[in-house]
């Protein structure tokens, strides 16, 4: 199938798909007339990759676990790369709510004691 194709069948845009591309996590080969043409798998391969995107990963982090984006990764055996992906993802985010919560209750210390000070 041909890009645009695989875009509308997956519900992202070309240009995505060509980042995917960009990152190797999506192959194609060219046709005759020079487009991109893509197997039926890779459609299973994006829907994977918007997955894991959607989590809060980045480009980089899907490309470090991109053996990982064949087949069903919500019905089938976890792959432990991506398990280990996850939870470092998870430790970030973690330790920036903790921060965030930090910076929260300094503000409204703050504000406290200059809607006190103001009356």
């Amino acid at each position: 199938m041909r890009i645009g194709e695989l875009a509308q069948r997956c519900g992202v845009t070309v240009r995505a798909i060509r980042y995917y591309e960009s990152l190797g996590l999506l192959e194609s080969r060219r046709g005759p007339n020079g487009y991109r043409v893509f197997d039926d798998a890779a459609v299973a391969r994006v829907r994977n990759i918007r997955t894991l995107l959607d989590s809060g990963l980045d480009g980089a982090s899907v490309a470090a676990v991109g053996h990982c984006l064949d087949g069903d990764l919500q019905g089938s055996e976890p792959c432990s790369d991506a398990i280990a992906l996850y939870e470092r993802r998870l430790a970030v985010v973690d330790e920036r709510v903790r921060s965030l919560t930090e910076v929260r209750d300094q503000l409204a210390r703050r504000l406290a004691e200059l809607l006190g000070t103001a009356r």
